[in-house]
């Protein structure tokens, strides 16, 4: 069987204003029937991306294929996508329904057709029962639902979604989350969806693009990009991840150490060769959750006595930030670095608790760093 054929392809986009460059030089496919997410902060290029696509933004350099057809000259009310606003967007003025037809209505499709449809699209976001409200008389969630209503109701090929969440509380965000990619499955089309919110396109997209100054810095799975990003940026911008400068010291293809000022006298070990060569500047990245606290100093081989003790290190919990399922423990280090220790809240009797103040042994398995060069 052959590659499946892009839904979405962009080739070598770039969008100027005057000297400031918001999208340079980016290529990216996107299949059909995927829940894809362009993340990154601010600035990043994200949302003018999506807007090109949609016809709103015309790209200085490069090209955008839609099922293979050239967007050049194509004007947004002739793509087969549709958008969904940051704001919703939703006609204060006019019914549930009314708002979900407009389209259709501007488009001229007669009207047994048009009731038809939107009752379709009314029931495919449960508000089957709510076509003669007004806006007002609605939640923030049920606002979301119209508009994407009437998003779907034109029968898109592609759907983008611009920070579709951001205007809910958290609560009511997370429960979005799942009813977005319920809706997803259920009507079997590419949706594409900015945002910032690193949890948000985690949870629910196929795969993500970071971006960063205009420029895709990784594109993967969000377990790749959790588990293995391939820099400094992406791992520092997706979660909580503990930072450390160092030096490799050792590298063999079975295992590769690497010496940290701030971990001294404990070197890292990791079961695998690194990026780089010995003597040369790296960085190590272990995350929160993959760290464990201990009231002792961990047996050997990693005993503060033994000469080859590694993947430890000593400190004093500083603050405990309990969340309920997990605490977080602020531990500083003999160096003075103060890092983030995560920990499940499995019992409600946990004997072996920790209190601030505390003296502590965090340790690691081998293969939880990643070793990065940037």
């Amino acid at each position: 069987m052959g590659a499946v054929k892009p839904i979405i392809s962009f080739r070598n986009i770039t969008k100027r204003w005057g000297s400031t460059v918001a999208v340079d030089n980016v290529s990216l496919d996107i299949v059909p029937g995927e829940f894809f997410a362009l993340l990154g902060p601010s600035g990043c290029g994200k949302t003018t991306l999506l807007r090109m696509l949609a016809g709103l933004e015309i790209p200085t350099e490069g090209q955008i294929l839609i099922d293979g057809q050239d967007m050049a000259d194509i004007p947004p009310n002739k793509r087969a996508v549709n958008m969904v606003f940051q704001s919703y967007a939703v006609f204060p003025h006019m019914t549930v329904a009314d708002n979900v037809a407009y389209g259709l209505k501007i488009d001229g499709v007669p009207k047994p057709e048009r009731d038809r449809r939107v009752q379709e699209a009314l029931d495919l976001v449960q508000l089957g029962h709510l076509g003669e409200r007004m806006p007002d008389q609605l939640s923030g969630g049920q606002r979301q639902r119209v508009a994407l209503a009437r998003a779907l109701v034109k029968k898109p090929k592609v759907l983008l979604l611009d920070e579709p969440l951001s205007a809910l509380d958290a609560k009511l965000r997370e429960a979005m989350r799942f009813e977005l990619s319920q809706l997803q499955q259920k009507v079997g089309i590419t949706f594409i969806m900015v945002t910032h919110d690193q949890d948000e396109a985690l949870a629910i997209a196929c795969r993500i693009a970071v971006m960063n100054k205009g420029s895709i810095a990784q594109l993967g799975t969000p377990s790749d990009l959790y588990e293995f990003p391939s820099s400094r940026f992406v791992a520092d911008f997706l979660g909580s991840v503990n930072m450390f400068e160092g030096k490799i010291v050792s590298d063999k293809p079975d295992e590769a150490v690497v010496t940290c000022p701030e971990l001294d006298p404990y070197p890292v070990h990791v079961p695998h060769s690194v990026p780089g060569q010995e003597n040369s500047a790296v960085w190590v990245a272990i995350r929160p959750e993959k760290m464990n606290l201990n009231k002792d100093a961990p047996r050997a081989p990693s005993v503060p006595e033994c000469p080859d003790a590694h993947n430890v290190a000593k400190g004093q919990i500083k603050d405990i930030s309990y969340l309920g399922d997990i605490s977080i423990y602020h531990v500083q280090l003999a160096s003075g670095r103060l890092i983030r220790v995560s920990r499940p809240n499995r019992s409600r009797f946990d004997q072996d608790h920790f209190s601030a103040g505390e003296t502590v042994w965090i340790s690691w398995v081998g293969s939880s760093p990643v070793v990065l060069q940037s």
